[in-house]
């Protein structure tokens, strides 16, 4: 299977902050056959990668509740110069949640809050160089920003990560752009302002892939998730919406049969 080519802006990796890591670890190996290596205790927390078809794919770490954060996936995006990266976040009216650090051995990471509050991890490669499978079952499939703030988080992912967008729909109801065009899009930012609940902030969501998209759903719901959304067709594939045992949301799609 040929690793996912990742450029600078692209999405990179992903991680799963739980309150309960055990309980995830459990949730997913079933849903999606993940195996598991966790890192070094003292140099790395602890910290979980997670595996699919033996390729690196997503990571997991204790959400101890200092931060106030309930249980959420994490979207991090490739960048060049973290240092830089940060400045150009907070000149582009975002914020700087956590500054960029150093993970021994790995790269550097930074935490940040967009133009329309939500957030967005980056990444600056070293010995790890992100999720090594893409679109295939169990693996990230699409990532994709719902924000209130549709103009100002378009101009910050332009401004800060040096997407190159594409307009998808401009329609009063459908308003959606994507980080390059057509089958070589690799991220898309909704209106999300006449749907998102208020107590519910701008957020990333990530979709991972799945061979069929209703087995899933009704093996997640009886490991303990929450059907959010149940599997419907669309454009893109049949997805659906799930909230993990511990409340951590995420999507699921099923790619569409190619065409006879």
């Amino acid at each position: 299977m040929p690793k996912p080519v990742i450029a600078a802006g692209d999405p990179c990796w992903i991680d799963l902050m739980s309150s309960d890591p055990q309980n995830s670890r459990e949730f997913y190996a079933h849903l999606f056959g993940w195996t598991y290596e966790t890192g070094d205790e003292e140099k790395y927390g602890g910290y979980v990668t997670a595996f699919a078809q033996g390729a690196p794919v997503a990571g997991m770490m204790k959400n101890d509740g200092e931060s106030g954060y309930p249980d959420v996936w994490t979207t991090y995006l490739r960048v060049d110069d973290i240092d830089a990266t940060a400045e150009a976040a907070a000149t582009a009216g975002g914020q700087v949640l956590m500054p960029p650090m150093e993970v021994p051995d790995q790269g550097h990471m930074a935490m940040f809050l967009d133009a329309g509050g939500a957030a967005v991890g980056a990444w600056q490669f070293g010995g790890h160089t992100g999720y090594q499978l893409k679109g295939e079952p169990g693996a990230p499939f699409w990532h994709e920003l719902h924000t209130r703030e549709y103009a100002p988080s378009v101009k910050f992912y332009q401004d800060v990560f040096g997407w190159d967008t594409s307009v998808m729909s401009d329609s009063e109801d459908f308003r959606y752009t994507t980080l390059g065009s057509g089958e070589g899009s690799r991220a898309g930012i909704m209106d999300a302002s006449f749907y998102l609940p208020d107590a519910v902030p701008s957020n990333w969501q990530i979709y991972f892939g799945v061979d069929n998209a209703d087995a899933t759903v009704e093996t997640a719901a009886s490991l303990g998730a929450h059907v959010i959304h149940p599997a419907e067709d669309s454009p893109f594939g049949r997805m659906a919406t799930l909230a993990d045992p511990t409340g951590a949301v995420f999507k699921i799609a099923q790619r569409p049969d190619p065409a006879p």
